[in-house]
């Protein structure tokens, strides 16, 4: 199974589509699905993806380190002689992104030098470039890495944007380019996969010059390519439609042989103004038919035609009524209502001096006696529970008690050692199978992300940790502390042979088993198992939002781990 990550950085965007103005002039050797197998191109695969199948990506695995420093984690595409990979920088602690590819890709100087170009832009409207070496006849690009930050393509998937986020997105994305094309910079696969939006709001472009120059895009009009871009991202926001007759990104093209349609009358309520800007960035070849205003050709002209566009604000917030307040019975006052008109209350009588009567006086009477009688009484015990203090006390034959009832206490095993069991070869995070058993439930072991679950089999069988207990003892039952609740956690004990066993799971003695929906499972086995190693095996894992360390999709970690006898 191929592991996955849908963190917005990946710029190695392969969705199926050709430079708008630029269809003709420059060959990518895209293919027409998004490619994120992990696993490595067979060469006759690698011979179709494009015009430099002859040079084939590095092949490097999870685990191995760029300088000494980026540490590649999980590979997110690998396509016409490079791949992309997910990483994480050791030296400053965060994730980013890495593009890798042979020295001796024809590409490669191409590579290095838009990625270096691209980095001294330093514009905050575009993933910024980290890093370009070549380094041991290997050439990588690092860039940032965006948890935060949602594609385009996936903000579409649920509908079309509010008209105040299509404006956000035509003019920040409009001035950014038109600040990259002043410094001699151009995208050329500006597409919905290039364009983020961020948890703030704030739209943010990918690949700026790098994407072009992995494929070996090069036009003769780069500004109007990049302009015509931006009216095809107008035009999908707007309508949730591609502009053009082919299916791409995920949205249906517009009907064959009908030609461009303005957005308003593809779709009932779209802005007007929005609407014929779209058209006036996509249609460069001709003046709108609406209002015959002049095309937008480059960066700068659509820019100008956004300022003098009215403003479009956000929607006004929809509030609710609160419920009407409840008045207790301790507020007593009418503050911020009127009054209640109510009718005059008749005249309240006076009741006498309580106990004057006769029947009172005797009733007091009585009561005073009563109060003598059980002083008393409460004189008389008192002297004889002091008398009985004092007196000698009888030997107590003392009988044994009865303990048949109590339960034998479970101790909890010390663990001295643990090692990741990955019996395939392909272990998740070998190096931290120590954060399960140090007492410290903030740190964890935690395996990859995978497209598909919670089953992980056929795939993958499983993944988990062995324990060393120092001795043979009986195991009965074990509290394992997970990171990720939901549908759903299954957890299996064996007693293993060795620390660093490699026999399948099926082979060994199972202990038992449970599964659980929230951060514990705890596993209670009908009869103790005397063993020195157990194993704990994970073989359905629930789905979980991605972090800094992995993308969104079906994974766990376990936080603790005590095992009783």
């Amino acid at each position: 199974m191929a592991d996955r990550s849908t963190a917005a950085v990946d710029v190695a965007d392969t969705s199926g589509e050709e430079p708008l103005t630029a269809k003709a002039g420059a060959s990518t050797g895209d293919g027409k699905s998004r490619e994120r197998d992990t696993a490595p191109q067979s060469t006759e695969e690698t011979d179709r993806a494009g015009s430099s199948a002859a040079v084939s990506a590095p092949e490097l695995h999870s685990g191995h380190k760029l300088a000494r420093r980026y540490r590649l984690e999980e590979c997110l595409t690998r396509l016409d002689g490079f791949s992309s990979w997910r990483a994480v920088d050791e030296k400053l602690r965060r994730a980013v992104g890495v593009h890798l590819l042979p020295a001796e890709h024809p590409r490669a100087r191409s590579v290095l030098a838009a990625a270096r170009s691209a980095a001294l832009l330093g514009d905050p409207r575009f993933v910024q470039v980290l890093d370009a070496v070549e380094e041991d006849e290997i050439v990588y690009v690092v860039h940032e890495w965006l948890p935060d930050a949602t594609e385009l393509t996936a903000l579409l998937a649920s509908g079309p944007l509010e008209a105040h986020d299509v404006y956000q997105l035509a003019q920040q994305i409009s001035q950014a380019m038109a600040a990259a094309h002043r410094e001699g910079l151009s995208h050329l696969r500006l597409n919905p996969g290039a364009v983020l939006r961020t948890s703030t709001g704030q739209w943010r472009v990918r690949g700026l010059a790098v994407n072009a120059a992995l494929r070996g895009i090069d036009v003769d009009s780069p500004q109007r390519t990049d302009t015509e871009a931006i009216g095809a991202l107008l035009y999908a926001a707007l309508t949730q439609r591609w502009p053009y007759e082919d299916d791409a990104y995920g949205l249906s093209g517009l009907p064959k042989g009908m030609g461009l349609i303005a957005p308003d009358q593809v779709r009932a309520g779209v802005h007007r103004g929005l609407s014929e800007l779209a058209m006036r960035a996509l249609v460069n070849d001709g003046s709108t038919a609406s209002r015959q205003e002049s095309p937008c050709t480059t960066p700068d002209e659509l820019v100008r035609a956004i300022a003098e566009m009215p403003r479009i604000r956000p929607p006004e917030p929809v509030f609710t009524a609160p419920p009407e307040y409840q008045r207790t019975s301790y507020q007593q006052g009418s503050y911020g209502r009127p009054a209640p008109h109510t009718a005059p209350t008749a005249p309240v009588v006076v009741p006498p001096p309580p106990l004057q009567t006769r029947t009172g006086k005797v009733l007091k009477w009585g009561v005073a006696a009563l109060l003598i009688a059980a002083l008393g009484l409460g004189s008389w015990q008192l002297a004889d529970a002091l008398m009985e203090r004092d007196a000698p006390k009888q030997p107590e034959t003392s009988q044994p008690a009865d303990t048949t009832d109590e339960k034998p206490k479970i101790a909890t095993h010390k663990i001295t050692g643990a090692a990741e069991y990955a019996p395939d070869g392909s272990p998740q995070n070998a190096d931290s199978v120590g954060n399960t058993y140090d007492g410290d439930s903030s740190t964890y072991w935690r395996s990859r992300s995978f497209v598909d679950g919670p089953r992980l089999a056929p795939y993958k069988q499983g993944v988990g940790i062995v324990y060393d207990l120092g001795a043979e003892k009986d195991v009965s039952a074990a509290s394992i502390g997970l990171r990720y609740a939901g549908d759903r956690t299954t957890v299996e004990l064996y007693a293993a042979d060795s620390l660093s066993s490699g026999t399948p799971v099926g082979s060994m003695k199972k202990i038992g088993t449970a599964t659980t929906q929230s951060t514990t499972a705890k596993v209670d086995a009908k009869e103790a198992v005397t063993t020195r190693y157990v194993v704990v095996w994970l073989t359905h894992v629930p789905q979980a939002p991605g972090d800094q360390y992995s993308g969104s999709g079906y994974k766990q970690a376990i936080t603790d781990v005590k095992l009783r006898g």
